[in-house]
Formats: C-alpha cells, structure tokens, sequence
C-alpha cells in the first residue's frame, strides 16, 4: 500500500506523469488515481466559486485558511466516498495533487514568518482532524512559471479567459513556486527538474526518473 503524491504548479506535466505513472503501477498489482480538485463531485463547489473569481477576482481575496478548508473538504468527501476501500486494501493510489497543493498556493498568501506556522496548522487539519492519509512520496515537478505559462497557453489555445485566478496571476505563480521550494525542503519532498532551462525534458524521460525515485515503494 502506497500513496504517491505528483504535485507542481499548473502547467507542469502533472496529469500526464500521475497517468503515465498509474498505468505503470496498475501493471504490478492494484492502483488506482485520484485528482484534486474532484470537478465530478458537488464537493468542489466551494473551490469552483473561488477559482472562478466569486468570492473575488483575484486569489488573495481569499485568506489562505478559507481557501485552504475549501480544498480539504473536496479531498475528504473524495476519501471518504470513492478510494477509502482501495487504500484500506492496499492498493497503490497516485494523486494527481493532493493535501500538498494547499500548502503550494496558499503559504504565499502568508509572511514567512507564518510559513512554518501554517504547514503545520494543516497537516493537524487534514491528516489530524479530517483523517486523510499522508502521502509516502511526494513528487514535485519544478517547472519555471514562464515555462509552465507556455504550457497553459497551448492547453487553452491562447484563451486567457478559460484561465482560473491563479494561472492568471503570473506574479502569484511566481511566488507559489519560492513556496513549494520552501515547503520541499522542510517536508522531504523529491523535487523534478523538468526542464533544461526554458526547455522541457521529454516525457518519458520525466517518467523514468520518476520511477527511480519510487523504485523502493513500487
């Protein structure tokens, strides 16, 4: 039984390697993926209302606390509805994003002085308080934002108005990205380079690093 978690800001490869890496898991025995947010379920309502700029048209408009209970509810009604079994039975999970997305794109929303604060003030929420299963691994795809902002551009053909008020904020990208670093060296998370300067790695080259750092949970 394992859960890996591939996380990274959006536009990093992310679904694809979190897909690439459950066919390879489901190939060695039971796996199942799961991703945040769950769009398919009235569960993510709270966070379809704040991404679309509802509760204001720009992510600080929100506090990282709201937005942060926002997200874990989803992931709880997720667990609790669709892949509670699986983990109890030992099958493999891959999450495409997961608790470690809160911390990604709500810490910049803090001072540093409060970073270390919060990381824990959610994992007593989400692991603590809501039940959630900790991840075994998480991986964290670095791709600089002017990349991944490419990456967007082809995903939505060059509509800006199909982005969420976070790939929006190229400023607030920017910064997310200092977070993750942060919070990947406080919490042990393997940190991807993904990109050669301005120039992705191939796909399957991202993959196969990937299962080298699982090789031993796989």
């Amino acid at each position: 039984m394992a859960l890996v978690v591939i996380e990274g800001l959006d536009g990093s490869g992310k679904g694809t390697q979190a897909e690439r890496l459950y066919r390879y898991a489901a190939g060695r025995g039971g796996a199942r993926k799961i991703t945040f947010p769950d769009y398919d379920s009235p569960s993510s309502s709270l966070v379809k209302m704040y991404l679309a700029g509802e509760f204001g048209s720009d992510a600080e408009a929100v506090n990282a606390y709201a937005a942060s209970a926002f997200y874990a509810v989803d992931r709880f009604a997720s667990f609790q509805t669709k892949w509670k079994a699986d983990y109890l039975a030992g099958s493999t999970i891959i999450a495409d994003r997961y608790v470690t997305s809160n911390i990604v794109y709500q810490l910049s929303k803090l001072p540093p002085a409060e970073w270390d604060g919060y990381m824990s003030w959610l994992e007593d929420f989400e692991y603590g308080k809501l039940g959630l299963p900790r991840p075994d691994r998480v991986l964290y795809l670095d791709v600089l934002p002017e990349v991944s902002q490419e990456l967007l551009k082809k995903r939505y053909q060059g509509d800006v108005t199909k982005k969420d008020i976070h790939e929006k904020d190229f400023a607030f990208l920017l910064h997310c990205r200092d977070c993750a670093l942060y919070a990947a060296d406080k919490l042990n998370w393997s940190i991807l380079n993904c990109a050669a300067g301005k120039t992705l790695r191939s796909i399957e080259d991202i993959h196969q690093e990937i299962l080298t750092k699982l090789e031993d949970l796989l």
